[in-house]
């Protein structure tokens, strides 16, 4: 029993060993404008399971987050259909600090547990996903995100493995928040990120003040502009800015 233990212990360090090497591989010497997209790409040949993937990053609550980068159109419009939706594994994730997984999404208990997000990522492409948490220690900094075209679960082998990069780019992206080249000590790309970021917050400022109601309220009101438009947080936020969307509307 113990011999046994030892030998899944070794088999642990080796794939982690692994994982790490090629996600090192895939962004080193790369400035750090590219290195998101490049992880994704590490991530995606890492985990040939997903069709595609997502890495998301929180903003100052766990109600809004920003897409750091999307192996395709399909993992970018998942991830924005939760913040939209305040529901789906992503967010759960983030609250139960726990992977949360998904392997039917078209059936219950998915549609019963979030029946907006099944729907809308049926609809997107999506029949199964799969949600880990990036922790640093103290906290939960954002989600690794995967889905799959068609129903079905993980392996045992592939959780490890999913798992094992949750935590490689938990810390690549806490790597690249403190190691920028920038005299200013801004990582470009998580620059953008924060503009982003700062839009929502600020369209739901707007909307406050406009509209005379609470934070909470006024979220709740940009979501629901999204979803019935077919549009992102990001887009709608940025047409309460500069005034091409009529709150009154609201």
């Amino acid at each position: 029993m113990a011999e046994d233990d030892g030998n899944a212990e070794d088999g642990l360090h080796v794939e982690r060993a692994r994982v790490t090497h090629e996600l090192i591989a895939g962004v080193q010497g790369l400035p750090a404008s590219q290195v998101p997209e490049a992880l994704c790409r590490a991530c995606v040949a890492l985990l040939p399971v997903a069709s595609g993937l997502s890495v998301s990053v929180l903003g100052d609550s766990t109600d809004i987050g920003v897409v750091l980068c999307a192996s395709d159109d399909v993992a970018a419009r998942l991830a924005e259909i939760q913040y939209t939706l305040g529901e789906g594994p992503g967010m759960e994730a983030v609250r139960l600090r726990a992977p949360v997984f998904a392997a039917d999404l078209t059936s219950p208990p998915a549609t019963r547990r979030w029946p907006l997000f099944s729907v809308q990522a049926a609809k997107a492409g999506a029949e199964a996903a799969f949600s880990l948490p990036l922790a640093d220690g103290s906290g939960t900094l954002g989600t690794l995100d995967l889905y799959r075209e068609t129903s079905g679960s993980l392996s045992d082998a592939h959780v490890r493995t999913a798992l094992l990069v949750a935590d490689a780019v938990a810390l690549a992206v806490l790597a690249l928040d403190h190691a920028s080249a920038d005299p200013e000590g801004v990582v470009t790309w998580l620059a953008g990120a924060e503009t982003d970021r700062e839009e929502v917050h600020q369209a739901t400022g707007m909307m406050m003040v406009r509209l005379g109601v609470n934070a909470e309220e006024a979220l709740l009101r940009l979501r629901a502009r999204t979803f019935s438009e077919g549009r992102t947080a990001t887009e709608v936020a940025r047409g309460i800015i500069d005034g091409t969307l009529d709150l009154r509307d609201d």
